[in-house]
């Protein structure tokens, strides 16, 4: 384990320890093995952050039961697009993971992850009309042709009887994919910086990266080493910022036109989690519900089944809640110190048109435990207060950028951001980010290294079969790639 880089150069250097980098860096390591490469983590270990197991939803996003990725529109229509989307970017995330637990590179796949049904959950019946609007909108698609549809009663029971035990009367809607995936990002990033470390990757704990500076053929990272304040600096010729919430004032700092306007508008959490197994095995599913009015889409509430070093437990939330800092372990100076002079009216225009969800964010920080349990019951009827432990998720800092129309906007999603000449990179915004994160990654890749990209291609067809190809317009295909990455991840056979 390396503390203080000695390294004076390198072709690439990494910030940031989470499933980003280190999908970037084990993308990098197969395609062009002989780059030097270093990774700089401010943690004592990768993946502590929003890769975290319990600082996210951990859900391995596919869209099957996320309800904000298919909006309702005005006359009732859903359109599948950005749920077919985000499926298809799942589908190349695994089958990289496939891959790499193929050739040996990383480890036991169920240390990471496991099958766990994916569900949507609603009430009533305008919620339970637009679910069997959704469900007639996707199910007609490869990607989605396994979803299941029910309103009874005694079905839904079979899927979750944790959801319907203790119900009362009332129209309720379901909708299940038996093939849905549990995944803990922390223990993936993990496998993967160890493939990486093995593959003569240098990597820094307890390091953080202090400032970007442009320098000839490249840039100079300037480094503090946490524990003993001591300052290093290494010269890169590319640089990625993956540093969750910490990448904007890193972008700010490299001074990049790109990164001009940009803000950040960070928004916390809590769950409440149950190891109790005797509950948790009651529960296989990850059941998703429809936001509250006003509520952020990473605000869905959901009863999530989930694996963490080996055991099974329940996760129920999030509750949402604000808080300055950008990173978990960051500092309540985040907020204040990311303002510029090029994004001040953005941010400003933003909070003049996001008072709902301020007044939101007011009402959960003053929600109490009582409260909060009564959320619970909605999805879990009969759970008391016993056994449930209240923690704090990680943070989730969303894109605030300029909008000629309305001179700022909030955008819940993920964006990458490039200087003009591919010499550095980075990542900001929130969901469905690390389920993405393969895709988002050859983006990036095609963006920063378009001399270098098409050369890589073949490789990358060779290690994603799906590569290129839409899968849900291909249903052979499709149902080749979900059978050999199930085999190789260790997963149900996907339904027929």
């Amino acid at each position: 384990m390396t503390f203080i880089s000695t390294t004076r150069s390198a072709d690439v250097v990494l910030i940031g320890g989470g499933i980003m980098s280190a999908t970037l860096g084990a993308f990098l390591k197969k395609l062009e093995p002989s780059w030097s490469i270093v990774l700089f983590e401010r943690l004592d270990e990768v993946g502590l952050e929003s890769s975290g197991p319990w600082n996210n939803a951990g859900t391995g996003h596919a869209a099957y039961c996320e309800l904000n990725y298919t909006p309702q529109a005005k006359d009732g229509s859903v359109n599948p697009a950005k749920a077919l989307s985000i499926n298809e970017g799942y589908q190349l995330s695994r089958q990289f993971w496939s891959h790499l637990v193929n050739d040996g590179s990383i480890g036991d796949p169920s240390s990471f992850i496991h099958t766990v049904p994916h569900m949507s959950f609603v009430i009533g019946d305008a919620h339970s009309d637009f679910l069997r609007t959704r469900y007639e909108a996707l199910s007609k698609h490869t990607l989605f042709s396994s979803m299941q549809y029910s309103e009874d009663p005694a079905t839904i029971a079979e899927w979750a009887p944790l959801v319907m035990n203790g119900r009362g009367e009332g129209r309720v809607a379901a909708t299940r994919v038996p093939e849905g995936t549990d995944v803990d990002f922390g223990r993936l990033s993990r496998e993967l910086v160890t493939f990486l470390e093995n593959s003569g990757v240098e990597v820094n704990y307890g390091t953080d990266v202090i400032n970007l500076e442009r320098s000839r053929g490249g840039w100079s990272v300037a480094t503090k080493h946490l524990a003993s304040g001591e300052r290093g600096g290494i010269h890169a010729k590319f640089v990625f910022v993956g540093a969750g919430g910490g990448a904007l004032h890193l972008l700010q700092a490299s001074g990049i036109p790109e990164s001009k306007g940009y803000g950040g508008f960070p928004v916390s959490g809590q769950f409440l989690r149950s190891t109790d197994e005797g509950v948790a095995l009651q529960h296989n599913a990850k059941v998703y519900g429809q936001a509250s009015v006003g509520a952020p889409p990473m605000s869905v509430p959901h009863l999530d089944t989930r694996y963490v070093n080996g055991q099974r437990s329940l996760l129920f939330g999030p509750y949402a809640g604000f808080s300055t800092n950008f990173l978990k372990n960051g500092s309540l100076w985040d907020l204040p110190l990311s303002i510029r002079p090029s994004n001040i009216i953005p941010m400003l225009a933003v909070a003049k048109d996001n008072m709902d969800l301020t007044a939101y964010l007011v009402k959960e920080v003053a929600k109490s435990r009582e409260s909060k349990i009564g959320a619970l019951r909605e999805y879990f009827p009969e759970a008391t207060s016993e056994g449930w432990e209240l923690i704090t998720a990680g943070q989730r800092v969303q894109i605030i950028k300029k909008d000629s129309a309305k001179g700022g906007v909030l955008q819940f999603g993920t964006e990458v951001i490039t200087a003009r000449d591919g010499s550095i990179g980075a990542l900001l915004g929130a969901s469905p980010g690390a389920s993405t994160a393969v895709p988002i990654m050859l983006e990036l890749m095609q963006r920063c290294f378009p001399k270098s990209f098409k050369g890589w291609e073949p490789k990358m067809r060779e290690m994603m079969p799906g590569y290129g190809v839409k899968l849900d317009e291909h249903p052979e295909l499709a149902a080749e790639v979900a059978a050999s990455t199930a085999a190789a991840l260790q997963l149900a056979a996907p339904a027929k």
